[in-house]
């Protein structure tokens, strides 16, 4: 399952908040930049030149970076002929029953089962956690200004994944339409 980079960075962002080991990442700068630059490597995508832009104030990159190795992953394994598919997070909250009968029919299972699957999105997962929708929810996530629109396309685009800003559906993703 994947999410729009944006999306999943400002979520990054928010949980930050009340995560204090994720804060702490946020803050150390230079010390998320190696983490970033050896996740980066680990994928085959080469991030060393962006180490030194994760010192800024910029505090969308290290959630965009982490969004993006992942789908970067994804699709190289397909590339190396995983048969494996992607399911899009914003599609499965916009249309949960037909999502979830895909799902169910891509894992060879009775699609009868859909409409018991889509009760759990009645519920917040998280409810009873510090990670509660009512907790994170009100903080302010950080403004994407054109300059770090900018920075965070390139790093996109040294990813191979979607710009911001372009329709972020990825090769294989189950669909539903």
């Amino acid at each position: 399952m994947y999410r729009d980079v944006m999306v999943a960075a400002k979520s990054l962002y928010r949980y930050s908040m009340i995560s204090p080991s994720v804060r702490l990442g946020y803050l150390s700068g230079g010390k998320t930049a190696l983490f970033v630059k050896n996740a980066a490597d680990e994928t085959g995508v080469d991030l060393s030149d962006f180490c030194k832009p994760m010192r800024s104030d910029n505090s969308q990159i290290t959630g965009v970076v982490l969004t993006a190795l992942k789908i970067s992953t994804y699709l190289g394994l397909r590339r190396r002929g995983f048969d494996i598919s992607a399911l899009r997070y914003e599609d499965l909250v916009a249309r949960p029953l037909d999502m979830c009968r895909v799902v169910l029919e891509f894992c060879h299972l009775p699609v009868s089962l859909a409409e018991l699957a889509v009760k759990a999105f009645d519920a917040d997962s998280q409810a009873n956690s510090i990670a509660a929708k009512s907790v994170i929810g009100h903080f302010k996530e950080p403004q994407l200004t054109p300059q770090v629109k900018t920075k965070l396309n390139e790093i996109l685009k040294k990813c191979g994944v979607p710009l911001i800003g372009e329709p972020n559906i990825i090769e294989g993703t189950l669909s539903c339409c």
